[in-house]
């Protein structure tokens, strides 16, 4: 008799089925569900990674509609949307901010992805969660997916949100190192386009490093 096929033999035939069962297991926090990371969730719901907290205070608006999963709904707050959309994850709406940062258990998870773009709560994510954390850069006024690049946020080039980022983290005394998504593409205008082509691979990108930091973490293999 034939075996019956599932949703996910792809996924099992690139990381083997202990990768597939620990990525299953894993508990991944995200931060921020817009342009970048709506297409972060979708990645991780799609490989199979069924433990995701989504975080995010906004409601849709007709503007978003460029680049965000879910924002044909427009006035509906994103993490509810979300979770009716990929009902197995865990919706939070809260504003991630300072305080919210400095009360939340982060011990609770494997993975925390930072898809936000408040300043004060980046540094305060890089301060104060100690293992697991991947950061998104700046994703707009871009249009080209193939400059995107993962590296050290010591390492940035091209990309003010990371410049920033790194003035704030040496000035608040952050002494370590992230792993962060950005593109090498300088911008290609002054306001905050945005072309979901590039924000959404940003996402995907997000997706990948976070499997892939998942699956370093057990010392199995990213692929079989």
């Amino acid at each position: 008799m034939a075996s019956v096929a599932s949703r996910y033999d792809r996924v099992k035939l690139l990381v083997g089925e202990s990768g597939f069962e620990h990525l299953q297991n894993a508990r991944i926090l995200l931060l921020g569900v817009g342009g970048v990371g709506s297409f972060c969730l979708d990645a991780l719901v799609r490989t199979g990674v069924k433990n995701i907290t989504i975080v995010d205070a906004d409601t849709y608006e007709i503007t978003n509609q460029n680049r965000q999963i879910g924002s044909e709904a427009v006035g509906e707050v994103k993490v509810h949307r979300l979770a009716t959309l990929y009902p197995t994850v865990i919706p939070l709406h809260v504003r991630i901010d300072e305080a919210w940062i400095k009360a939340h258990d982060f011990s609770a998870y494997d993975v925390v992805i930072d898809a936000i773009d408040d300043m004060r709560a980046k540094v305060a994510l890089a301060l104060h969660v100690k293992e697991g954390l991947v950061c998104s850069m700046g994703g707009a006024k871009r249009l080209d997916p193939t400059r995107i690049c993962i590296d050290s946020i010591w390492n940035t080039t091209q990309d003010a949100l990371a410049k920033k980022f790194r003035y704030e983290l040496r000035k608040a005394g952050f002494k370590g190192d992230l792993q962060v998504v950005y593109s090498s593409e300088p911008p290609n205008c002054t306001a905050l386009g945005s072309f979901v082509g590039v924000t959404g691979s940003f996402g995907l990108a997000l997706a990948s490093l976070a499997l892939r930091t998942l699956l370093a973490s057990k010392n199995l293999p990213e692929s079989t």
